[in-house]
Order: C-alpha cells, then structure tokens, then sequence
C-alpha cells in the first residue's frame, strides 16, 4: 500500500498528535509541515525526522508541494482560514475542533468541501475516548430505555494555566471557552442524545480570573513553560493574558430537536478537572465517575438503587496514547477516510452543531440570558455529508 502524503498545519500545542499520521511504509507519512515559528519547526524535526519539508504557510504547502491530505493543527482562530484554502485546492482536511469559531465560517467551510468534492473531517476526538464510547453503547443497547435528558459538569482545573494565559482568554480569537472546552462537551452530549440543540439559554460570568492583575504578553511562550499544578486557589496565578474577556464559568440549557432537554456547566476555577455525564432514560440513568481507564460508569435500572449503590458498575478501559487512546484511533480514522470515505464516528455536521451551540450560547450569556435558536444545516448539505461524502 503506497503512504499517503499528508501535510500538516500549525506544529504547536497539538502538533505532536501529527506522529499518529507518520508511519512510514505503513500506509500514511507527514511530507512538510507548514509552521510559521522556529520553535514549531524545530518540534516538527525533532519528532517526525529530517526528511519532513518545512515551509512557512498554507500558500506554499498548497502551492509546492503534492499531498493527499492535510492536518490543521493551529490555533482555533485560524481554522477555517486554513481549511478554506486547502477544501478550494480539493485538498482532504483534516481540522482541529472546534470547526471554527464563528457559525458563518463551519457553513463556508461546509459549502466548499461539498462545492470541491474534497473530504473533511474534523478532530471530535472524545467521540474516541473510552468513557464516551462505552456510554454510548449502554445507551444504544436500550438498557435505560429511551434518552429524556442529559446533564454534563466539567470542572477544568487546569484553567488558569490552560486558557487565561494566552489567546484562548480574548473573544476576539476565541469567541468563548463554550467553542475550545465545551464543542467537545456538547458535541459528546449530542451524539448520546442522538439530536441537535435548536434553542439555547445561559448564564456565566468572568467571576474569578478577570480580577487577577498580574498580567504578560506570553506569546513568546507556550502552556508548558508556565504550567505549575501547584499553583492554589486560582487567584494567587501571575502572568495572565493582557486581554481577559471570556467567561470561567458558563451554564447552558439546551433543547434538543427530539425533544431531549440539556444542561451544561463549565467552571475553570475548580481544584479537580474531570467531566461528568449523567444521563436520563426512562427507564434508567447513567453517570460516569471520572472519565479516564480504570474509573467507573454507574449504571441505574431499579428504584432499589441509591447513592454509591448502582445496580451495575462497568469499568471503563484504558487505552493507549493520548486522551486515552483517542488520538491515535482518531488520526487512523482520518487516515481510513481519505482512503475510502464512508461513514465516520466522527460527524462534521455534529461539529458544526457544537460550534453554533456553543456561539450561540456565548450569545445568550452576554445578552442576559435570552434563548438563542441556532439555524439548521440545508437538508441537502446534511445528507451529503451524513451520507458519507461520497
């Protein structure tokens, strides 16, 4: 089988998962790397070796170089900037979540993947993730009857030093942290619903990091030059974004087009950093505790039952490489999909789902709580890329 030819977008905080896509011999090789910053290409040769070509843009990947497929693997603000260059060259396009960070741009990014006939796929890699994959199973088994709701908590301890240090804390280069936490949050609650949010309400606030001083331009630097876990409560943490507009704690209420109500909550100030499904059927619930190999999924099919005392308890797996094994299931997936196309885990209408929900939301937090309803995708784009892409 001849290597695909991939090229890769951006080489830095995700960079690395590109090593999932470089096999050589085996099916799939990075070829050049378009990266912008001597670190990133410094990173890029490092972990994928001296043969890869290293080019300063998009423009000169597109225009010098042949591939099969590319990676975007930049920040969220450049997502579809990037993705509409490559879609328009028939490039297949692989995008970090979320989609983009704005509706208009996953409906463009949308329009020229069908308009180009060129496929893309987008990095929903929870839906890879153990924990979500083995609720899902429960819950397509029918074991807690037919879905009525969906709660999710996500206490994202890391906060601090993850988004309020560098350019995920400006709306202006995010939106909200409802597109960098919560698409995957609301892109897994979609998914066990099995529909999509029409109408959205929330509430949050700056509460806690807007008041922190301390401030540093840290574009020189990246995530794991400032981490310190160490660093408690969250208001002794130094060196902040300059610009601090987003929320650390958002709350949404969510209906769904089958009639599935939701709720999600986000917090960045917590200690613990971990997600909590719970989700209702009529006819039972389940609830994840902790979401990484080894936790536990609870499950509750009798009024017999109580707290800490399910009438079953599934054991969710552990698996190998980051995100527990997501990663790298996610890239041979994309890999499959260049190849083949067909039906993915992995849904770019879901995606761009999960972004409008989560602008959408960001909408009504800033507007005192209005209800938002989110526009559908044209029943023709839908069946297109539901179908497959084909």
């Amino acid at each position: 089988m001849t290597d695909l030819r991939i090229g890769v977008i951006g080489f830095g905080a995700r960079g690395p998962v590109a090593r999932h896509a470089h096999r050589p011999g085996e099916g799939s090789r990075v070829t050049v790397v378009a990266e912008p910053t001597e670190r990133g290409r410094a990173d890029a040769r490092r972990i994928l070796g001296e043969d890869v070509a290293l080019v300063s843009s998009v423009q000169e990947l597109v225009a010098e170089h042949e591939v099969d497929a590319v990676m975007i693997l930049t920040p969220d603000f450049a997502h579809a900037e990037v993705a509409l260059v490559t879609l328009g060259a028939g490039i297949a396009t692989f995008s970090e979540k979320p989609m983009a960070i704005r509706i208009e741009d996953t409906d463009a990014m949308l329009a020229l993947a069908m308009e180009k006939r060129a496929r893309l796929f987008v990095g929903h890699n929870m839906r890879h993730m153990p924990v979500i994959r083995q609720m899902k199973e429960i819950v397509d088994s029918g074991r807690i009857g037919r879905v009525r709701a969906i709660w999710c908590r996500h206490f994202v301890g890391a906060g601090g030093d993850f988004y309020f240090k560098d350019w995920h804390a400006d709306r202006s280069k995010a939106t909200s942290l409802l597109l960098q936490k919560g698409a995957h949050d609301i892109d897994v609650i979609h998914w066990l619903a099995g529909g999509y949010t029409r109408r959205v309400s929330g509430i949050g606030d700056l509460a806690v990091y807007g008041d922190v001083t301390d401030r540093r331009d840290n574009s020189d630097r990246r995530m794991g030059d400032w981490y310190d876990e160490d660093v408690f409560p969250p208001t002794a943490q130094k060196e902040l974004n300059p610009v601090i507009d987003v929320e650390d704690i958002s709350m949404l209420s969510m209906t769904l087009d089958n009639g599935v109500l939701a709720s999600y909550e986000q917090c960045h100030f917590t200690p613990d950093y971990w997600r909590n499904y719970t989700v209702i059927g009529d006819a039972g619930r389940i609830e994840n505790m902790g979401d990484g190999g080894g936790d536990q999924i609870h499950i509750w099919t009798s009024r017999r039952s109580g707290p800490g005392h399910p009438d079953a308890v599934e054991v969710i797996s552990r698996g190998d490489g980051g995100h527990g094994g997501a990663d790298p299931n996610l890239v041979a997936e994309f890999l499959r999909f260049v190849r083949e196309g067909g039906a993915t885990d992995v849904s770019v209408i879901a995606a761009r789902e999960a972004v409008a929900t989560g602008c959408a939301g960001a909408e009504s937090i800033r507007s005192g709580g209005i209800p938002v309803d989110i526009p559908e995708v044209p029943a023709e784009v839908r069946a297109y890329f539901d179908s497959g892409q084909a």
